[in-house]
């Protein structure tokens, strides 16, 4: 093992890492297979079989491979991929890779439409997406990002890190997904049941299921967590929340808590650390910005509130709308409503007086006004979830979109905005909004620790929106506001405690000593992880929350989520930082090694290891790292401010 390698052993021994992983209880039914669903099932499997979900990963073949292999090639910045087939296998030839020119088989396809990726392995275990995808539209080749030139020593290149298929992708294509990632050696021997999402992605391991179908198996009391039919979850209309975070398990831009695939029905704060509305992934106002899979944008909107599921609007099975055009909207917004939601208003949305676009027009969708779309991945347009009434007047004051100044470009927002007021002069839909706040908090404007205390308490607000602000309150350090803060540790919603918790870094310490020993036993393990997470930053004492056996149990269950993720370069960021709490240099320098291996342009790791270097007087090592930063990074003005600063 390398020097580097054994002081990272040493720091995941430090904090509780070694040896830690996933294994199934053996009390939990076993993976049967979707084959043996469609035995009873057979409408609904017929569904699926063309369904995204089912075509989400699949073993390359005339059958699934869609694109041009007929000795293809294409050419980005300066750099040829060639796609040819040869004796029944196909294959990509890249001088895109750090080796040089080198042919690839094809290991796996991943999806189906808009577009088609291929997955290629680059070592044994090791699935890489490759950045050249097939656009089933046009029927050609083209670049993920063409904007974009990284050479192959970059994080961000098809062969690095942020596009390793077993660490970022695998789990939301298959099902029961085993990541399987040994830091030792730095390979993969990932394993699953099925690839593509089959039946028991949503609804667990069948074979208790099965052993309820057909009696005459033996063994159905030999399981536990199954319900009378035998399955670790059920979806029944009593309990959309079931459904809705079980679909959020994959369609959620987050953080996993463990290596391998929950088993369905688990709660998803026990396995999924939320993004928040935060700069890079949304606008202030929630709208989406980067990809982030709807969930976030889902919980902004009163339809959540409302209790309104993913199936009341998807068919599960095919995952098709369940209707066309406005259709799909007024099965609920209509005169007539939904009995199964009473507050609707009954209205005739589906009228010009409503939409004042001409019947028909692209206008006069309710999507076009209520679900603004954004492209992804070049050509993949996916709706924001959030459902929101356009606000041209939020988008006047801090510089968001809105629907309107979407279509009609020309315009400008203070337009948009007029024609909404002469149109709805009565309209409840102009008061402030938490976007302007959270612009201001953004721009790092003072004093507006209130108005985010004030939106953190509103129990009107989504509680991603009550948590967001809670996360911007953080950038504030006074201890009042940080022990106001403290008193949403009660909430009921996991993702405003969660938050909650890591105020208390700017809390008094005692405040803050009580407030985590609370969060500690929090039924939620995203609050119990957050709050393990708080524990370095009280000083050890025999009443410290330190010294509590919850203390133990919460530190363990986040030291398990970081070996989880032992891959990331984010994680080993962690790690540093968490050793430099703990005072091991030592640790704390591999730690950012192997930040640096991993995604050579995080500029941050390159300077912790200077800094580190330099504090223990070593001018040699200091000196050293900072050349291959800028070797890699040769124009960050950071690393060349610290090389004026101590190497001139």
């Amino acid at each position: 093992m390398s020097a580097i390698m054994r002081s990272v052993a040493i720091l995941l021994t430090l904090v509780g890492l070694a040896g830690t992983g996933h294994a199934q209880d053996d009390k939990v039914p076993q993976f049967v297979g979707t084959g043996i669903c469609a035995d009873c099932h057979e409408a609904e499997v017929k569904s699926w079989q063309k369904s995204h979900h089912a075509l989400a990963w699949t073993e390359p073949s005339e059958e699934t491979v869609d694109g041009d292999f007929e000795n293809a090639e294409f050419v980005h910045d300066g750099r040829t991929s060639r796609f040819f087939k040869q004796d029944g296998a196909f294959f990509i030839e890249t001088d895109d890779f750090r080796d040089g020119t080198t042919t690839f088989k094809v290991a796996g396809v991943g999806g189906i439409a808009p577009l088609q990726q291929y997955l290629i392995e680059t070592e044994p275990g090791r699935l890489q997406s490759f950045d050249v995808v097939w656009d089933q539209v046009r029927k050609e080749w083209y670049h993920l990002y063409p904007s974009q030139e990284l050479p192959p020593e970059d994080g961000f290149h098809w062969s690095g890190p942020y596009k390793n298929w077993n660490a970022r992708c695998a789990e939301c294509h298959s099902t029961d997904f085993r990541k399987n990632y040994s830091l030792r050696d730095r390979q993969y021997q990932s394993a699953w049941s099925e690839i593509g999402v089959g039946c028991e992605a949503c609804h667990g391991p069948g074979e208790a299921h099965v052993a309820w179908a057909k009696p005459e198996t033996p063994g159905e009391s030999a399981f536990s967590r199954v319900n009378e039919k035998g399955l670790l979850v059920e979806f029944s209309d009593d309990h959309a929340q079931t459904e809705i975070q079980q679909c959020a398990t994959c369609h959620a831009r987050r953080e996993p808590f463990q290596a391998s695939s929950p088993f369905p029905g688990t709660p998803f704060h026990d396995a999924y650390r939320l993004a928040l509305l935060r700069e890079g992934l949304y606008h202030p106002d929630g709208q989406i910005l980067d990809e982030v899979y709807v969930y976030g944008s889902f919980l902004q909107s009163k339809m959540h509130q409302a209790g309104v599921r993913c199936s009341d609007c998807h068919e599960p099975h095919s995952a098709e709308l369940r209707a066309d055009g406005n259709a799909m909207c007024t099965q609920c917004h209509s005169p007539a409503g939904n009995s199964n939601f009473p507050s609707l208003t009954l209205k005739d949305y589906d009228d010009e007086a409503h939409h004042f676009h001409e019947t028909g027009s692209e206008g006069a969708q309710c999507i076009s006004c209520h679900m603004i779309e954004r492209t992804y991945m070049g050509i993949d347009g996916r709706r924001d979830h959030s459902f929101r009434v356009p606000r041209p007047d939020v988008s006047s004051r801090i510089g968001t979109p809105n629907a309107c100044t979407d279509c009609h470009q020309d315009k400008p927002a203070e337009w948009a905005a007029e024609i909404l007021k002469t149109r709805f002069p009565d309209g409840r839909h102009r008061k402030p909004h938490f976007g302007e706040v959270f612009s201001s908090a953004r721009e790092g404007t003072t004093g507006i620790g209130d108005n985010l205390l004030a939106i953190a308490n509103q129990p009107t607000y989504p509680a991603i929106v009550r948590a967001t602000a809670l996360d911007l309150l953080m950038r504030d350090p006074d201890p009042a506001l940080a022990e106001r803060a403290g008193n949403l540790l009660d909430d009921p919603e996991p993702l405003v405690r969660s938050a909650a918790v890591a105020t208390q870094r700017n809390a008094p310490a005692e405040i803050a000593n009580g407030n985590i020993l609370r969060a500690l036993e929090d039924p939620a393990r995203a609050v119990r992880i957050a709050a393990a997470r708080q524990l370095l930053t009280l000083p050890p004492g025999p009443s410290s929350a330190h010294a509590s056996p919850a203390a133990r149990t919460a530190s363990r269950e986040w030291q398990q989520s970081l070996a989880a993720k032992s891959d990331f370069p984010e994680t080993h960021m962690s790690l540093g930082g968490t050793a430099l709490a703990m005072r091991n240099p030592r640790a704390a320098a591999s730690a950012f090694e192997e930040v640096t291996r991993l995604d050579p342009q995080l500029v941050e790791a390159w300077i912790f290891l200077v800094r580190i270097h330099l504090a223990q007087q070593d001018l040699a090592a200091a000196e050293f790292a900072l050349q291959k930063g800028l070797v890699l990074n040769p124009d960050n003005e950071d690393l060349l401010a610290l090389k004026n600063q101590y190497f001139r």
